[in-house]
């Protein structure tokens, strides 16, 4: 019989070692946080933002430009996640940035970023939240933008385009970007920078703006509906403009969310800056002042001398996903720790707002978390399922009120198709996404596999069974989403590793089969993407169109995510899974954290990259420990819904 003594051992010490430095990095409160960056088109607005105002901080300035610099990607431009190519959005308002703080366009980096941009098509070729930037700063002119008017606010429900039928994100980045479109100021650009050095063509001679961006009949039909608004809006009566203009305002002003930011993104907040500004609010108004407190909170130091603009705030997300580790790992659920982390969870459960969820939900009570440490508004689905089942594992007496409060919330939740979004239901009018605005392709909040897959995996940890008519609509949507060869699109996560390890567990959770052929295919799906090193790795790349293929070096966190997948399938004394155990074995790690430089985190995809700074302390242990927990145990059946 082989004799395990001497991997429990180590795989103690590990574990031992991991969580007490995870542990070491709670605060004080109970909450956990991590870093959490984006591309550096944040930080970049961040500047533009400063100079729009002429409220310019110069130690910030010239710090963010040290971190601009230091991320410029070989080829001259700026990337949107680390080793692709460069990106030309990203790159225009890095190059613009850097020369509002003061860099010479003659500098070896500025000449090379701007024959990447002029390589590309030159700034015209910039995309709409871009050319948006350069419109207030008059870099382009107004006829460069989409037309997007005010008046969409005052829209009946029946209307093909209603702020109900775009995503939270969405409609939190439009009102007051309406509002800049409507009143079209002037940055005041103290400095009176141009980049007019980026234009292939004049950019007021420029003809070609506006195009279809997705190629398809209806992306066509809106591009002419765009030329018919735009000879028609001069003839809005005034009366009804500033009607419009006091709607987005009134949605604006009670979703401030005080320090923490309307919708507790970066884009969003900073609009309301710019559009209170525009209104003529004076400096000291108080929402104009708490707004801009909100886009200080996001600034973070990075090493001696650089200063980055995070796009959010991610303690809710962190603080459930480190519980679920540490618990893993053996943590006391009623000790010192894990209480803290559970009553500063419940301190943040949103349950006296009716949010915007209920404009497609009437009458349904919330009872869940966001991601930031407020945005009550805009609880998130997949939060609320991870911490419903850290606090049902830890004590489901306890914490038996807040856990049947989200239970009726996700219930209530589920879309007509059997699936879950993030944030809203029925967020699914596709045809949006072929309005010139909407260039990103990222309008919508539609179900997907990840948030599908938590969903499930805490209904089935509360009891309900296979044959419930939610869990059973559930399950044929994730069935359905199921990719020819076994893997699961990963919607929140890089990608198809993100998306099977998610459905593996829900398919667990609810007691399919494992030998049940969508259940083998997943799990050959993983086995045959693991790299030789025994991890496993995933480029971001892969949500490109015929790029799924694209493997990377192996990841902390991707390996995790495989690891807890296969042995939710039954897996655990798989060749496939000592191997990537052994691979987590002998990686480094700088206290809590996995040494990982590869990113695996998305906002949207092929438009936005997020890295997790915490992904490579959590879910490395969290998998560890699973696996020293499942070979000691008496079952090899993973008993929780994640």
């Amino acid at each position: 019989m082989l004799d395990r003594a001497p991997l429990f051992d180590r795989l103690d010490t590990l574990i031992t070692d991991a969580s007490q430095a995870l542990g070491a990095m709670q605060r004080e409160d109970g909450h956990w946080v991590f870093e959490f960056e984006a591309d550096v088109t944040i930080p970049a607005e961040y500047v533009l933002m400063q100079h729009y105002l002429d409220e310019i901080d110069e130690d910030e300035q010239r710090r963010i430009g040290n971190y601009l610099r230091a991320n410029q990607g070989d080829d001259g431009g700026w990337p949107l996640f680390p080793g692709h190519y460069a990106d030309i959005s990203a790159t225009v308002k890095a190059y613009y940035a850097l020369k509002l703080i003061g860099d010479d366009p003659a500098e070896p980096h500025m000449r090379r970023a701007r024959a990447l941009i002029l390589s590309r098509g030159g700034a015209a070729a910039a995309n709409v939240f871009t050319r948006i930037a350069l419109a207030l700063f008059e870099q382009v002119p107004w006829r460069a933008v989409p037309v997007m008017p005010i008046e969409i606010m005052l829209l009946p429900e029946w209307s093909p385009f209603t702020m109900s039928k775009v995503s939270y994100w969405s409609r939190t980045v439009i009102a007051p970007l309406l509002i800049l479109y409507a009143l079209k100021p002037k940055a005041r650009n103290p400095r009176g920078v141009d980049i007019r050095e980026l234009f292939t063509t004049p950019p007021e001679q420029e003809r070609h703006y506006i195009h279809n961006a997705t190629g398809k009949l209806l992306g066509g039909a809106f591009v002419a509906a765009d030329h018919l608004l735009r000879a028609t809006e001069p003839l809005v009566p005034k009366n009804l403009r500033q009607k419009a203009i006091d709607r987005a305002v009134d949605f604006i002003t009670p979703r401030l969310n005080g320090e923490d930011g309307l919708g507790g993104i970066f884009p969003a907040m900073a609009n309301a800056v710019m559009a209170f500004d525009a209104l003529g609010y004076p400096k000291d108004h108080p929402d104009l002042a708490i707004a801009k407190r909100s886009v200080k909170k996001l600034l973070l130091t990075r090493g001696e001398d650089q200063l980055y603009c995070q796009p959010c705030l991610s303690p809710i997300w962190d603080t459930c996903l480190a519980a679920h580790a540490m618990l893993e790992a053996g943590a006391d659920p009623e000790g010192a720790t894990m209480t803290k982390a559970f009553d500063w969870l419940l301190e943040r459960e949103i349950k006296d707002v009716e949010g915007d969820w209920t404009w497609q939900r009437p009458g349904l009570a919330p009872g869940g978390w966001a991601f930031q440490y407020r945005n009550d508004y805009y609880p998130d689905v997949d939060d609320t399922a991870v911490v419903v089942m850290a606090m049902h594992r830890a004590d489901p007496e306890r914490y038996g009120e807040a856990i049947e409060r989200a239970e009726r919330w996700i219930l209530g939740m589920q879309s007509k198709n059997g699936g879950w979004g993030a944030f809203d239901a029925e967020n699914d009018k596709t045809y949006l996404n072929h309005i010139p605005f909407a260039d990103h392709g990222a309008l919508l909040d539609a179900p997907t596999v990840d948030v599908t897959a938590r969903c499930l995996s805490m209904l089935a940890q509360l009891g309900y069974g296979r044959d419930h008519p939610v869990v059973a609509r559930g399950v044929a949507f994730l069935k359905s989403e199921q990719e020819p060869d076994g893997s699961f699109y990963g919607r929140w996560g890089v990608n198809y590793i993100y998306g099977t390890w998610s459905a593996l567990s829900a398919f667990n959770a609810v007691g399919e089969d494992p030998q049940a052929p969508h259940v083998r295919r997943a799990v050959e799906f993983l086995k045959a993407v693991q790299r030789p090193d025994g991890g496993w790795g995933e480029t971001c790349a892969t949500y490109w169109e015929n790029r799924k293929g694209e493997m990377a070096d192996s990841t902390p966190s991707q390996t995790a995510w495989a690891l807890l997948g296969l042995m939710a399938a039954g897996e655990v004394e798989s060749e496939a899974v000592a191997k990537g155990v052994a691979f987590l074995e002998r990686t480094p790690r700088d206290g809590a954290r996995w040494d990982e430089e590869l990113w695996t985190g998305i906002g949207f995809p092929r438009v936005f990259y997020l890295k997790y700074h915490g992904y490579a302390a959590y879910f490395p242990l969290w998998a560890v420990a699973r696996y020293r927990n499942l070979l000691q145990g008496n079952s090899r059946r993973v008993s929780h819904g994640m």
